[in-house]
């Protein structure tokens, strides 16, 4: 029996980034400016500045993005700010879209 037998490991330096996912804040008539900071800094982790220049962006363009995650934290950090707009009566509305 050979006891010196070489075992051959595979190699996995092929892994690739796994892919990420902008969750965008849309612009609407009723969700107040304020309260769209407060998704961004509770949710989002923004600072008080940036997520004053987001909801400028929002505000100005549309849309803006709230920020750039892995697929199910993007669709988490999503839905919990859309049931913290909708237990509020705001009409936020947020999409997640792949970079």
């Amino acid at each position: 029996m050979d006891t010196n037998s070489a075992v051959k490991e595979k190699d996995n330096t092929n892994l690739k980034e796994p892919s990420r996912y902008s969750v965008i804040l849309h612009n609407d008539d009723f969700t107040t400016m304020e309260f769209v900071v407060l998704i961004l800094t509770t949710i989002f982790g923004k600072t008080e500045g940036e997520a004053n220049e987001i909801m400028i962006q929002v505000h100005k363009d549309g849309k803006g993005i709230a920020g750039v995650y892995s697929f199910d934290i993007a669709h988490s950090k999503a839905n919990k700010a859309s049931k913290k707009a909708r237990d509020n009566g705001f009409p936020l509305k947020l999409t997640v879209e792949k970079e």
